[in-house]
């Protein structure tokens, strides 16, 4: 048997083993490492996932918050929480490491999106199951995907590395959020209270799929967001359709109206100004563009969808313009429930995702003046009987103001080829884009950590983010750790 090994091997056995463990890379320690125990990793994955993590459920995020500070801690990593009144707590993981020049941080998020247990197969958010799918196998529970995974496969990849004796060589921070499904309104004042605890050279933001190729990406920006509610007014109270159709008007019809005028055939917003402002792309990100893969056909047949908005545009093009979503509509009642009346109310959420060089206030006012100019009398509270009375047409539009402008990282900073090196020696070629299509509150991170913000998502696009049946699949687990530990180990 001896007879066909190669030298290093040879002298691996000869010297006791570790010569050849550590003669790994970290993606291959972590191969290893994964492949040795997939299953109690599962169950492992499955207790965190089990904890429930909606906003609506503090005492849930807290045994969320405790858990991973014991993760921490059995790890010999110095752990503790980021506290605020009233807000879930940010857990702290700190590594230092001697000699070291830079710190990295990871930042994730362990609180998940509301749930409607009844819209999922089986009933039960909470309670992992692993399903296979197109002979893959795949975990479903809330924050499978958004965003427990990233967390469990940092903490995954220091033991793959640690197995495989591969030292660390920069200060490790973990900055791992409790709200960020909520907005993130008081993340910037809990990491602006402890900067020097969190202040690092890049914050590496671990959240949101990897491209619908399946293909490794690198993000170096995220959109914005910010949010309207608009309420246009009918009659007092519900009014006979029959007895009163043709003269009461009828508010959502009104809101239809208002709310059509707003974009063309095409998706392309009329609002005025509403484009103003954007900050044009620099040649290497459009570069990167143009190499990024084309998966709109395979996406149009994915979501049984027959034409798209954009004018012919790529999706990822369109992601670096700002958008007009409705994320919402309601008035009166449909199905079963109809009734021959005219409501007294209409309402509707409206989206705006952002761009670099579009301010968050601004977008909401572009709103609100086409509101106004569309002969509406905008109020920002419940309208009086006076006010109703007064003006032929009232909206009440309230601004949410947990929103944020997009940021976007420069592809050429020394850190960002850093980093896209650390992920090509994990994943081979990976997709550079300059936007997220999604929205992280990156500009919090940077202004209250002072520093830069690169993502670095590991979930499968198609799953099932925000809505029911949440899923991750496991390859895309076992390939995250193998990314972690390549990041991790960084100088």
């Amino acid at each position: 048997m001896h007879s066909h090994m190669t030298l290093p091997c040879l002298l691996a056995v000869v010297l006791g083993g570790p010569t050849a463990i550590a003669a790994q890379t970290p993606p291959e320690a972590a191969r290893t490492y994964t492949a040795a125990h997939r299953s109690e990793l599962v169950q492992q994955f499955s207790d965190f996932l089990s904890i429930p993590n909606v906003a609506a459920d503090p005492a849930g995020l807290k045994r969320n918050a405790d858990l991973l500070v014991a993760e921490l801690q059995k790890r010999g990593i110095g752990a503790r929480l980021l506290s605020l009144p009233g807000a879930p707590s940010v857990v702290l993981g700190q590594i230092d490491t001697p000699g070291a020049q830079h710190t990295i941080v990871f930042y994730a998020h362990y609180d998940g999106q509301p749930v409607t247990p009844s819209e999922w197969d089986g009933g039960a958010p909470f309670t992992p199951v692993v399903r296979e799918v197109n002979g893959e196998q795949r975990i479903y529970a809330r924050s499978a995907g958004d965003d427990k995974a990233a967390i469990f496969a940092q903490l995954v990849a220091l033991d793959a590395l640690k197995a495989a004796a591969i030292p660390l060589r920069a200060n490790i921070r973990f900055v791992w959020e409790g709200e960020e499904e909520a907005g993130s309104p008081h993340l910037e004042q809990i990491l602006a209270a402890n900067r020097d605890l969190v202040h690092g050279d890049v914050f590496l933001v671990c959240d949101g799929p990897v491209d619908q190729s399946g293909r490794q990406t690198v993000v170096f920006g995220a959109r914005g967001d910010a949010h309207l509610e608009i309420t246009v007014y009918g009659p007092h109270h519900g009014l006979h359709s029959g007895h009163y159709g043709n003269w009461a008007p009828n508010p959502a019809m009104m809101l239809a109206q208002l709310l059509a005028g707003m974009k063309d055939e095409d998706g392309r917003v009329l609002i005025p100004h509403f484009y103003d402002g954007i900050e044009p792309l620099s040649a290497i990100e459009k570069e990167a563009l143009a190499r990024a893969p084309v998966n709109d056909p395979m996406l149009m047949n994915a979501f049984w969808l027959g034409h798209v908005d954009g004018a012919g545009a790529h999706l990822l093009e369109l992601i670096n313009q700002p958008s007009l979503n409705i994320n919402g509509l309601s008035s009166g009642q449909t199905g079963a429930r109809a009734a021959n009346v005219i409501p007294p109310t209409a309402i509707a959420d409206i989206d705006l995702r952002l761009v670099v060089g579009i301010d968050w206030r601004q977008q909401q006012q572009r709103v609100i003046d086409y509101i106004r100019s569309h002969g509406y009398f905008v109020v920002d509270h419940e309208p009086t009987q006076q006010i109703l009375l007064e003006h032929p047409r009232v909206a009440m539009v309230v601004r949410d103001e947990a929103s944020y402008n997009a940021v976007r990282t420069p592809m050429d900073l020394p850190i960002a080829q850093e980093v896209i090196a650390a992920v090509k020696s994990a994943r081979g070629d990976v997709v550079l884009l300059p936007t997220m299509g999604g929205s992280v509150p990156l500009g919090a991170m940077e202004r209250a950590a002072d520093t830069r913000t690169i993502t670095v998502p590991i979930a499968n696009y198609d799953d099932n983010q925000h809505a029911a049946n949440e899923n991750l699949r496991l390859q895309n687990l076992w390939d995250g750790v193998e990314t972690m530990a390549a990041l991790l180990e960084m100088k």
